[in-house]
């Protein structure tokens, strides 16, 4: 029995500028490999982070500040709201 590996796709990239295309060529042999090998890592990377979804402003700080040990701040008393101004003409 043959043992398969994972299934890959390949796609096709069509209307590519120029400059974007001679770009890719100079990174790609910058880092040794092929234009098809360095589209491969720039989309791995790229896709590699996926933001948080449905988190609030302050969940988003917590998961931030969390790993790093937190933060305790002192919250003094509050005090009165002082009497509306009265304008008067």
């Amino acid at each position: 029995m043959l043992k398969r590996g994972p299934l890959v796709a390949s796609m096709t990239i069509r209307n590519l500028d120029d400059t974007l295309k001679a770009r890719l060529r100079v990174r790609a042999a910058e880092h040794g490999r092929s234009m098809e090998e360095e589209a491969r890592d720039i989309l791995q990377s790229a896709l590699a982070y996926e933001p948080a979804r449905n988190r609030s402003l302050v969940a988003a700080i917590h998961a931030r500040i969390e790993p790093l040990g937190g933060v305790e701040l002192e919250i003094g008393a509050r005090e009165p709201m002082r009497a509306p101004v009265k304008l008067e003409t």
